[in-house]
């Protein structure tokens, strides 16, 4: 159930956007591949469990017969006792004869045995002396081994004599006595377990003897420990029939374990070796190949010099392959699991893999045959979690900057605001915000995926577009506290206007490549960075969003001028747009005082400004000023008298603002666009009967224009009546005009 359930979670986590339909066919494909590794596995997996449960039964099932004909050979034997012992006369006085001899007999050994027991265990004492003078050879493992096993047959069969003779007084007196026989078998085992712990480097060092005196010692225990565990399920399963049989139960009586504990040694010293590795791996993850070296290095040994020097049976070359690979295995899924374990190294961990069975196939293991699987094919798993974890640290990163930046923002301290060596306003959160990024992409890009890439990067596309419409709302809401404020109520202005340069100067900063110079925006540098790590497919699909986040930048950063722009109408000519074509209109000089302002601002942000957006500020600044005096028309007071001489005032005002355009490159189209103050002056002047051909004129020319301005403008006229109105609209209705791009009169309501 649970991993039915699992598969939707991933789907969802993986197909979040419509984009990521694209996709399908190869998480299909991935997904098809997947289900055939794990078929084939279970496939594999259920032909040795098969062949395994047969072999099994097979043996059971002999086992068993083995058992029912020894079970039917101890009763014939037992029936042929009892047969014998009619047929034979005097039976009981013969048979108490002859056990009387055989216990005899057995206490006479016992007693030579419990003679010369001390002067024994003497002699394998000095041999083991002698042994840990030479550690390195111990040329008296298998003299001292053959003796000691005597000897603890001789305790073994003594204490079970004196225990079946329910004499606990006895029983103490015999276990101090042979007290110092356990002491000796330390001593021995000792020297067992220095050789097994190690085995590895005796074999390298070519020290074949020991390996073959510990593999025969090992052989011994471990066939002595069959006949102890076939006695002991005898004993069990047949209590009766073994009692009778107690003549045959010589040897040893407990089990002793030197197989499991040599098995155990192997472990414990690949484990001694991996708990170093680890250590070394966690400092710094690009150990661990080189960290685990000795692994296959031990593991070649084995296969080169001690397959032959141990019994065939043990295959002790797939025995050390597989206890190493579940160390492998239970070591690094135990690091995994540890939530501290730094995302570097569960990467490291990931690519482990794929060398680590390529390592062991030279060695002779193939993949098929290592179970469990290295990580439990959790490689997907991690790879999502690394991707997730990656983009979290974006979004918290993100989150704080945007954080900060309202802060900054809202605040708008004077220490907020950076330059860059050209001078131009910054803020200050712009370098850190790309910096981070690249170092995200470069850590995405070390896992080797493209999936793990293109996620990342799907993340930081979408974080970016946020920021950008952060920005927007932030300028929007800033700047709306200025609308129609009061001037007791425009504190921060000056240092808002800053900020809107600022902001400007970063979306220009975001885009501006100068490839001649070696200069590349932001962004270029970004889809640089990212484009190895990811397929040529989502290449394309990342230049489109690129080049929308391209756009996204030129449009805030216009937007932040035209905002600027607006607030200087808002705030500094408020008071003097209102008298345009008013009575005041034809006494002052009002175009150009602002002119003078519009100086005074281009002069304080040519040195602050980027020279692209000073050049937008231009613009801006015309087409603000043309449409702000056309729609001049709707002030209160606003009149054209014949007898006024506002046409030469219109005249006046035009080439007041030419003076000051005139210095920029694009003055042409700024004249260009301000020709439409001709035809306003024709819509003043023109005689009422012709009215309606210049409209007609001006309609061809400026297919926007608006019925409401043209209205407004007709109204000021001192001669103005309803019936050239109603002839103008009737003119607008008969005219045919083609529309076009928009013109400056689409602004002008």
């Amino acid at each position: 159930m649970n991993d039915a359930d699992g598969v939707p979670v991933r789907l969802v986590d993986v197909l979040r956007h419509p984009d990521d339909l694209e996709k399908i066919p190869a998480l299909k494909a991935e997904f098809t591949r997947k289900k055939s590794a794990v078929d084939a596995q279970l496939k594999l997996g259920l032909k040795d469990q098969l062949e395994l449960t047969h072999a099994g039964m097979d043996s059971i099932g002999r086992g068993q017969q083995t058992v029912g004909q020894i079970k039917d050979e101890m009763m014939e034997i037992d029936r042929l006792c009892a047969d014998a012992q009619a047929m034979i006369r005097d039976f009981p006085n013969i048979n108490l004869v002859s056990q009387t001899h055989r216990n005899f007999a057995r206490v006479e050994a016992m007693r030579a045995d419990l003679d010369t027991f001390n002067d024994r265990l003497a002699a394998v004492e000095r041999l083991l002396r002698q042994d840990d003078d030479n550690m390195d050879d111990m040329p008296n493992l298998i003299p001292v081994h053959y003796e000691l096993s005597q000897l603890r047959n001789i305790r073994d069969d003594a204490i079970d004599q004196i225990t079946r003779a329910a004499d606990a007084s006895l029983q103490g007196t015999l276990e101090d006595y042979f007290a110092r026989l356990d002491d000796t078998i330390g001593w021995f085992d000792e020297h067992v377990g220095v050789v097994c712990l190690n085995l590895i480097s005796v074999v390298q060092n070519g020290n074949n003897g020991l390996v073959v005196r510990l593999a025969v010692i090992i052989e011994e225990e471990e066939r002595n420990d069959r006949k102890v565990k076939a006695l002991l399920e005898a004993q069990r399963d047949y209590k009766q029939l073994a009692a009778r049989f107690r003549s045959i139960a010589g040897g040893p009586k407990e089990l002793r374990g030197y197989k499991e504990k040599f098995l155990e040694s192997i472990r414990l010293h690949a484990q001694q070796q991996f708990d170093g590795a680890i250590e070394q791996f966690l400092e710094d993850p690009d150990r661990l190949e080189k960290s685990l070296r000795w692994f296959f290095n031990e593991l070649n040994a084995v296969k080169l010099g001690m397959v032959g020097l141990m019994p065939k049976k043990w295959r002790i070359f797939q025995t050390y392959g597989d206890i190493y690979h579940r160390l492998m295995h239970d070591n690094l899924v135990r690091l995994i699991d540890d939530p501290d374990l730094r995302p570097s190294n569960v990467l490291a961990i990931i690519h482990w893999g794929e060398k680590y069975y390529a390592k062991m196939a030279k060695l002779g293991f193939p993949a098929a045959a290592l179970r469990p699987q290295l990580i439990d094919d959790r490689e997907a798993d991690l790879v999502r979690e690394w991707r997730q974890l990656i983009v979290k640290y974006l979004d918290e990163w993100m989150t704080r900057i945007g954080r900060s930046d309202r802060k900054d923002f809202s605040e708008r301290s004077p220490d907020t605001l950076e330059r860059d060596e050209h001078g131009y306003f910054h803020t200050r959160n712009l370098v850190d915000t790309w910096r981070m990024l690249r170092e995200q992409t470069m850590a995405a890009g070390t896992a080797s995926r493209a999936d793990v890439a293109e996620g990342v990067v799907d993340a930081m596309f979408r974080v970016l577009k946020s920021r950008q419409r952060a920005w927007q709302k932030l300028v929007d809401d800033e700047c709306a506290r200025y609308s129609g404020a009061a001037p007791e109520q425009q504190e921060g202005y000056q240092t808002l206007q800053d900020w809107l340069a600022a902001v400007a100067n970063d979306q220009i900063a975001c885009i501006d490549d100068n490839e001649e110079a070696g200069q590349l925006g932001y962004l270029t540098r970004f889809a640089r960075d990212f484009e190895p790590f990811v397929s040529p497919a989502y290449a394309a699909k990342a230049t489109a969003e690129a080049d929308g986040l391209r756009d996204g930048y030129v449009d805030l950063g216009t937007h932040c001028i035209t905002t600027f722009v607006s607030l200087i109408f808002n705030v500094d000519f408020r008071s003097t747009l209102a008298d345009f074509f008013t009575v005041k209109w034809y006494s002052e000089t009002s175009m150009q005082r602002l002119v003078s302002t519009f100086e005074d601002y281009i002069g304080d942000y040519s040195e602050v400004l980027h020279h692209s957006m000073l050049d937008i500020l231009v613009e801006e600044l015309a087409d603000a000023l043309l449409v702000r005096y056309l729609s001049a028309v709707h002030n209160r007071g606003a009149k054209f008298r014949r007898a006024d001489p506002f046409e030469a005032k219109l005249r006046d005002d035009v080439l007041t603002a030419f003076g000051f355009f005139e210095r920029f490159p694009d003055f042409g189209q700024i004249k260009q666009k301000w020709r439409v103050v001709d035809w306003f002056g024709r819509l003043v002047a023109s005689e009422r009967a012709q009215v309606p051909d210049v409209y007609a004129a001006l309609k061809s020319e400026y297919w926007d224009v608006q019925m409401g301005w043209v209205e407004c403008v007709l109204r000021g006229r001192d001669d103005f009546d309803r019936a050239t109105l109603n002839a103008v609209k009737a003119r607008a209705a008969a005219v045919d005009v083609t529309r076009g791009p928009e013109t400056i009169m689409s602004k002008v309501k």
